[in-house]
């Protein structure tokens, strides 16, 4: 608001750049709406007397700016008695706005049919009551008073003059950062601060602190209000612009009790559960309050914020754009890159262009839509078309979690099919290509409950169903060693389901039952290229080339199922096997090579000579019984012996054996030395642990 003459203050030079809930709320359509009551500020005067009831008023004039009550007239005047609203039970005087009231200077706000005001040309303000059910006369406050809703410079409000409060608390108002993302600026008592937290799937959440911490004044006045509508709302205002939302609901939840049919309680509730993150029933709630009364325009403007979060949007430009009102520029510019890059997807998605489809969902969600299930699912299906399921699996968990049956989307489609039906259909497809094929059965028969009549949707069912009994049919025909069926039937199952890694894997089992080893690789080789992650596959494939002797090949997928699967002793041998044929191929003499070796103890110069000279790589730890750094790192060069064991590993004690460490120049400890057909090759003194694996694996080839 702001004095006749004189420009408003703007929102943006009083710090308040950050008052959306979420980055894709704009201020004004997110906060409860507070223009047609003035309340004042959150931390108004409550002064109390021995007599009675003190009411502070100020004369303000009205504006249709989204500005907050920050400015106000340097007039005080005084209304010794409190005037309550008398508005009917469907008028808008509860929203969470500025007064209606008017100034002789100001010009007259015309009102929609069914919004009963009050234009009386004086400001009356609900009172804060104090505990006192009576009423007097007071004097006017002292002139160095600052008026209601007046914010310092220095982003405090000033105490000065307020020596007469007797039960105000001494501690400073501090006008908080705008972190918490309030909508009307948080006040925190004592120069705290509040804290606030987001959700990765879009919706934020928020701390909801007690009444009587948060707001003792409202807690003191909650006594009195009994069961004046008005006043209940008023409470829950100064309770949503503290950022007590989930008490702030609870006060709209009175009010509406006392008054049902109210559109603007409706409204206010709504914004109370955005700040709670519950965005489908704030959705629901200002349907009811567009319904209540279609003509209330800050309703359909909070509707159509929701519902571009939603993604839904055919339905946000019937709300934000109404005859006789002026769309907010900043929304409607929000829709325009919303739709503009969801036609883009779609016409990506259709042409199967999986990049695109990607880029342009991930920009719609950035756009605005970031609460939209739709769209996280479609980003979710374009990484699995990619072949990139873990990713699509490990995505699932930041979809929105929306009950869309609680709102009216029943017509709202989404790449041609029903919204609703979209989450379920993907779903389908993760869990097929995750070998999940029950679940995927369920949710792509859901999605065909949702929306029976969609041919993308019939078709994924009738697939899964198929894919799903050939899976079960070539099992069974596995397990009576029928492997030549158990192939062809695999094979159907793949002809409805060409990316199934799982049906891949099984026929290579086949394949490698039936001693076809080249055809057991190439299946697992189509797995492995669709899930890179596939344990199963890569076994076989390093099974089947070492049938081949491909042992190179071999030996590097099972160092990878090695490294994956450290204490498996089945792969630890396969590996060892693998290498040892490998050097026999290259022409490498191999003597005394076994499985399962330990490290070995030397005690004298004759022994250490005579291990380090043996064919092969050895590897010798010199170190010190009473060193705390060899009692670290030995654990470890044990895991090595087991995990490389074409090695011979040495272990030589230097105080014990100081003719060895004198020979080999051994003054530090722990020094590993490498040994390759008794000629020392590399020498390590104090490594990390990595460095000696690293060293380690690379003779170890």
């Amino acid at each position: 608001m702001s004095h006749s003459g004189k420009n408003a203050t703007n929102i943006s030079q009083l710090g308040f750049d950050n008052l959306s809930i979420q980055d894709s709320l704009s201020c004004e359509a997110n906060k409860p709406d507070f223009r047609e009551l003035d309340l004042g500020s959150p931390v108004s005067p409550l002064r109390t007397r021995a007599s009675g009831l003190t009411t502070i008023t100020t004369t303000t004039t009205t504006s249709s700016s989204s500005s907050s009550s920050g400015s106000v007239s340097g007039q005080t005047r005084l209304n010794p008695v409190a005037k309550r609203s008398e508005s009917s039970p469907n008028s808008h005087s509860g929203e969470l706005s500025g007064s209606t009231e008017t100034s002789p200077t100001a010009p007259t706000r015309n009102f929609k049919p069914g919004h009963n005001r009050s234009d009386s040309g004086s400001t009356h303000h609900p009172s804060i009551y104090s505990g006192h059910h009576h009423q007097s006369s007071v004097n006017s406050p002292p002139p160095n008073v600052l008026p209601t809703g007046n914010i310092c410079p220095s982003g405090r409000v000033s105490k000065t003059g307020m020596g007469l409060m007797s039960n105000r608390s001494t501690r400073t108002d501090t006008l908080g950062s705008g972190s918490g993302h309030y909508g009307h600026g948080s006040i925190m008592r004592g120069g705290s601060s509040s804290s606030s937290s987001v959700n990765v799937g879009g919706a934020a959440a928020y701390p909801s602190r007690s009444l009587a911490a948060a707001c003792p004044e409202i807690a003191q006045a909650n006594k009195s209000w009994g069961g004046d509508a008005e006043e209940v709302k008023r409470l829950g205002n100064e309770l949503y612009r503290k950022g007590c939302f989930g008490e702030a609901l609870s006060m709209y939840d009175r009010a509406i009790a006392l008054v049902p049919g109210n559109a603007a309680y409706k409204a206010n509730r709504a914004a109370a559960l955005t700040g709670l993150g519950r965005v489908v029933e704030a959705v629901k709630e200002c349907e009811e309050a567009v319904r209540l009364d279609p003509n209330y325009w800050r309703a359909h403007r909070r509707l159509a914020t929701l519902l571009l979060r939603l993604g839904q949007v055919e339905k946000v430009r019937r709300h934000l754009c109404l005859p006789g009102q002026q769309p907010d520029p900043a929304e409607l510019q929000k829709l325009q890159a919303v739709e503009k890059h969801l036609s883009k997807c779609t016409d990506s998605r259709m042409a199967s262009d999986w990049k695109s489809t990607l880029r342009e969902a991930e920009a719609a969600i950035a756009a605005g839509a970031d609460f939209s299930p739709q769209l996280f699912m479609c980003r979710a299906e374009a990484l699995l078309k990619l072949n990139q399921l873990e990713d699509a699996e490990l995505s699932l968990p930041n979809v929105p979690k929306l009950e869309l049956s609680m709102i009216s989307c029943s017509q709202t489609r989404f790449f041609g099919m029903l919204a609703e039906a979209y989450p379920f259909f993907v779903r389908a497809q993760i869990d097929m290509a995750l070998g999940r094929f029950e679940n995927a059965v369920t949710a792509a028969e859901k999605a065909g409950q949702i929306d029976p009549r969609n041919v993308e949707v019939a078709v994924l069912l009738k697939n899964v169903r198929l894919v799903a009994r050939a899976r079960v049919r070539g099992n069974d025909l596995f397990k009576s060693e029928r492997f030549t069926e158990a192939c062809s039937v695999y094979g159907e199952g793949l002809r409805f389901d060409p990316s199934n890694s799982v049906l891949y894997g099984n026929r290579a089992a086949c394949w490698f039952k039936l001693g076809l080893w080249e055809r057991s690789i190439e299946d697992c080789n189509q797995a492995l290229s669709i899930q890179p992650n596939y344990t199963k596959a890569l076994r076989r494939r390093a099974a089947s080339n070492s049938k081949l002797e491909r042992w190179e090949d071999a030996v590097r997928d099972y160092e990878v199922l090695r490294r994956e699967f450290p204490d498996d002793n089945e792969v630890a041998e396969s590996l060892f096997h693998a290498q040892v044929a490998l050097k026999k191929s290259r022409g490498e003499e191999v003597y005394n090579m076994k499985f399962g070796g330990e490290v070995e103890e030397v005690s004298g110069f004759e022994q250490f000579k005579a291990a380090v000279s043996l064919p092969g790589i050895s590897v010798v730890h010199f170190k010190a019984a009473s060193d705390s750094q060899c009692k670290q790192i030995s654990p470890f060069v044990d895991t090595l012996c087991g995990r490389y064991p074409s090695i011979n590993f040495l272990k030589v004690d230097i105080d014990e054996s100081p003719a060895v460490a004198n020979a080999e120049n051994v003054r530090i400890v722990p020094t590993f030395k490498i040994y390759k057909n008794g000629s020392r090759v590399k020498e390590l003194v104090i490594p990390s642990r990595d460095m000696l694996e690293h060293s380690v694996r690379h003779y170890s080839l």
